[in-house]
């Protein structure tokens, strides 16, 4: 099977913000400072190395359809979704916010193209339901973090 040009510019669209995504896990891993500092440490490792290798299986995808990744670092600055990340240090608490969001724009991203692969390519697709499922996981894991809990009468 040949991609489409709009199979392969949706999977660009995931490629770019799963590479984002990791380099600013990077930055969050190596900037995070205050309490908790050491499971939020090693809770981004898990991240970073999760959108490290989802964004190797959409690249390789990509190929497999004769497409072309593209996940120069210009490319990645021009067209990912994410919202910056800031250069200081960063508390804890903040970056729990940061990266949670970032999970959640991925997210977004690829659930935005997901119908549109699916109907042309549904391993594809398949393939962006387990990140999917993976990164709303983080996001729950890392969010909890600063979650206040919640009673049942609370809910209604």
């Amino acid at each position: 099977m040949k991609a489409s040009q709009t199979l392969d510019d949706n999977l660009q669209k995931v490629l770019v913000d799963l590479i984002e995504l990791h380099l600013q896990g990077k930055q969050a891993h190596w900037s995070v400072v205050g309490k908790n500092f050491r499971d939020l440490h090693l809770q981004l490792d898990e991240i970073i190395d999760a959108a490290r290798e989802f964004s190797d299986q959409v690249a390789e995808r990509m190929r497999a359809l004769h497409g072309m990744p593209d996940g120069r670092s210009e490319t990645v600055v021009a067209r990912t979704t994410l919202p910056k990340f800031p250069g200081d240090e960063v508390d804890t608490a903040k970056v729990v916010d940061l990266i949670t969001e970032r999970l959640e724009a991925t997210v977004a991203t690829i659930r935005g193209v997901h119908d549109e692969i699916d109907e042309e390519d549904p391993t594809s697709a398949d393939i962006l339901h387990a990140i999917i499922e993976k990164l709303e996981q983080f996001a729950w894991m890392v969010s909890a973090e600063n979650a206040k809990p919640r009673t049942r009468a609370s809910k209604k």
